[in-house]
């Protein structure tokens, strides 16, 4: 009986890795489904997050700059390359690349590191 529970507890959570493919996109001002209107603003329809909802992605024009604020970036302003930057550490990042918020993510505030952000 224990082999049974503990096969369907690992059987649930890999299925909850797993992204659903037809989900509903969801709406909203500043990520879109509609593809003209993404295009409009320049942006590219991409499956994003682990519903893999289809949202309109934007690139920034500053995207790789070096700063140390969200307010010096058309996006976030980041940690590059590392989730383990504790909170409030004195750092430098870059500016993102585009409007894709999904994945883990240390942006920063004033020059110091935010608590890092998982989105899924």
């Amino acid at each position: 009986m224990r082999l049974i529970l503990i096969a369907a507890a690992a059987a649930l959570l890999v299925s909850a890795c797993t992204p659903m493919a037809d989900s509903p996109a969801p709406s909203g001002p500043v990520q879109s489904a509609d593809a003209a209107s993404c295009a409009a603003r320049g942006g590219e329809l991409r499956r994003v997050g682990r519903m893999q909802s289809q949202q309109c992605i934007l690139k920034y024009a500053d995207a790789n700059k070096p700063c140390t604020d969200n307010g010096q970036c058309q996006g976030d302003c980041r940690v590059e390359g590392s989730i383990s930057t504790p909170a409030g550490a004195s750092v430098a990042g870059r500016c993102t690349v585009d409007s894709d918020r999904f994945g883990c993510h240390t942006t920063i505030t004033g020059g110091k590191a935010d608590p890092t952000l998982c989105i899924d």
